[in-house]
């Protein structure tokens, strides 16, 4: 089921949703501690994220897909617009960052709207994409919006990128508590964290991945092979 921006209004509204804000936008601000005089944008529903660098950032621009309507933010001063992800309505080197969350999932083209945001990204600009684990009970559990839309493997995401000229430069993770609306688990929701960073990190809920802009096409790592030594007689 596709979700608007309306629904997911609401999923950040709710008790699961308010601790799921906190618990990402924590692993987001390590990855972009300082923003001042840079632009920018929040792509998908990205407006939870963005409210804390409002007061650091040149610029703050979020941008909503058509499939999934708009809705006001922040306030009065409105900085949030409606586009299509194959021509996202800026031009050229604009933006110095650009964050995706409930983006990259539920787009029709994703290669299209990638190679939107490698247009708009500064030539020293970051990406940092928040998208659902495919190996996690977020993916699985629909009672939060990241069991909508297409989860990926590290693997997956990590060609992906690769193939539509992203170089990844930095991996996270976040959500190691479970999808559930139970009080007594999300009020554990910090120490979910804490455990499931140090035991079983391959679940977390999302992969948060920072990607750099290449100018030409990246070829995915290749697989060291191991050989083994072959022992033989030596010759006399």
């Amino acid at each position: 089921m596709q979700l608007d921006a309306r629904d997911l209004s609401a999923f950040y509204e709710e008790p699961l949703g308010q601790i799921t804000r906190r618990v990402i936008s924590r692993r987001i601000r390590v990855a972009w501690p300082d923003v001042r005089g840079l632009r920018v944008l929040g792509y998908g529903f990205a407006t939870p994220y963005l409210r804390s660098f409002l007061p650091e950032a040149e610029r703050i621009a979020a941008l909503m897909p058509a499939q999934d309507g708009v809705i006001s933010w922040p306030g009065e001063k409105q900085l949030v617009a409606l586009g299509e992800e194959d021509c996202l309505p800026f031009p050229d080197a604009m933006f110095d960052r650009i964050m995706i969350v409930h983006g990259l999932e539920s787009a029709e083209s994703v290669r299209s709207l990638l190679r939107q945001v490698w247009r708009v990204l500064t030539s020293g600009g970051r990406a940092l994409l928040v998208v659902p684990n495919r190996a996690s009970l977020w993916a699985q559990v629909e009672l939060s919006p990241f069991a909508n839309g297409r989860p990926y493997s590290r693997g997956q995401l990590d060609r992906l990128m690769r193939d539509c000229m992203f170089l990844p430069e930095r991996w996270d993770n976040a959500l190691f508590l479970p999808p559930f609306r139970t009080r007594r688990l999300m009020r554990g929701g910090l120490a979910w964290e804490r455990v499931g960073r140090a035991l079983w990190p391959r679940l977390a809920g999302v992969h948060l991945l920072e990607a750099s802009k290449a100018l030409y096409a990246l070829a995915p790592p290749e697989r060291v092979r191991l050989r083994r030594a072959v022992f033989s007689p030596a010759a006399r």
